[in-house]
């Protein structure tokens, strides 16, 4: 094998692809980026068996050929050459030298036949939205994905669409995000839970531009996303996802309208005051028109009040002061309104035609020191 190309192209596909590759797996190929050369493209792959990303770049195919190289020694080389043209070429015992002006390196590479290929996924109706869309809802949802694999339905967000309405949720035990899109186009109803750590990556690679667009296919074990010269395949969460609809309701016993930038502002000093792993409240005491927020911790205390508008009855709650911030973040909403039932529920926050709704569990700061 034997290509050219500048180091910018092949350096874009190795940052691309490398989103995929497993670190420290017992199957060490999965380790490496492999490198395909046919009669028209250069194609690299990496697979971590979770998820695969397979990109396209451009550059001269001096000889066709295939080869495996290992992903962080690759990514290092390439990065640290001048901007100039690399030249990569592999022997038959997969001897790999990589020459850029006067550099000229030497690796081992490994067959192209040992390394996994990606679930070749059926193309049916693909559900199509803008780079844009897709970024702004995955970023808006997916800080309530689990952090933990122990429950895999956690770890992944359910997409569905219903009525030509496209819904995300996601949930980690302690709060609920759903955001809510509508579709420009009629598309059949469809629901997939996909791990979470999928959709961020894929948000890191494209653009975000509104004028370009994502093109998502679903079967039942795999889901392609494919965007620019681009294709990411993922497996689908199997099983039943939570019954999300049950753990929300319309009640409430106190509703309260807010200016959303003033409530995060004031949440984010409070956090001045509590070292990296303390689980201090923050205590909202809500009476007529106005809100009263405290936070003691072995540093210092805080003690700030807000105007709201406030209906129904009086409440004094805590909640984990992140759980609010990163809910509070993702609202574009000048004033944000605020419904809460008791001490001990969840409480909601939600823009009239729920296009968003945050879900939030209080904690009991009665025996919290």
């Amino acid at each position: 094998m034997k290509i050219i190309c500048e180091k910018s192209e092949i350096l874009k596909g190795i940052r691309t692809v490398s989103k995929a590759v497993s670190v420290k797996s017992s199957m060490s190929i999965i380790e490496c980026i492999l490198i395909e050369c046919s009669d028209d493209e250069i194609k690299l792959t990496a697979n971590n068996m979770e998820f695969g990303i397979e990109t396209k770049i451009k550059g001269t195919i001096e000889e066709k050929g295939v080869v495996a190289l290992e992903a962080r020694i690759l990514q290092e080389i390439i990065s640290h050459l001048s901007e100039s043209d690399v030249t990569i070429t592999t022997d038959s015992n997969n001897l790999t030298t990589i020459v850029c002006e006067k550099s000229k390196f030497n690796i081992v590479g490994r067959p192209g036949d040992d390394f996994p290929v990606l679930p070749d996924v059926e193309k049916n109706e693909p559900l199509i939205i803008s780079e844009y869309s897709f970024k702004e809802i995955v970023k808006q949802t997916y800080f309530s994905v689990s952090e933990s694999e122990s429950n895999k339905m956690m770890s992944g967000e359910l997409i569905e669409i219903n009525n030509n309405k496209m819904t995300v949720t996601s949930l980690d035990g302690h709060r609920i995000s759903i955001r809510k899109i509508e579709l420009n186009y009629d598309h059949e109803d469809m629901k997939a839970v996909v791990p979470g750590k999928t959709l961020n990556e894929v948000t890191k690679i494209i653009s975000g531009d509104t004028d370009k667009d994502i093109e998502i296919y679903f079967t039942d074990k795999h889901l392609l996303f494919e965007f620019d010269e681009t294709r990411v395949v993922s497996r689908i969460i199997e099983g039943e996802y939570f019954k999300v609809n049950q753990m929300l309701s319309n009640d409430y016993e106190t509703k309260f309208d807010i200016n959303k930038k003033s409530f995060t502002e004031c949440i984010e000093r409070s956090t001045l005051l509590v070292k990296e792993g303390d689980k201090k409240p923050i205590i909202i005491d809500i009476t007529d028109e106005n809100m009263e927020l405290k936070i003691n911790s072995t540093i210092g205390s805080l003690d700030e009040n807000i105007d709201i508008e406030k209906e129904g009855r009086d409440i004094k709650i805590g909640f984990n002061p992140k759980f609010l911030i990163e809910a509070l973040r993702v609202i574009d909403e000048e004033v944000i309104t605020v419904y809460m039932v008791n001490p001990k529920a969840p409480c909601i926050i939600k823009d009239e035609k729920e296009s968003y709704i945050y879900l939030i569990l209080p904690v009991n700061f009665n025996t919290i020191n």
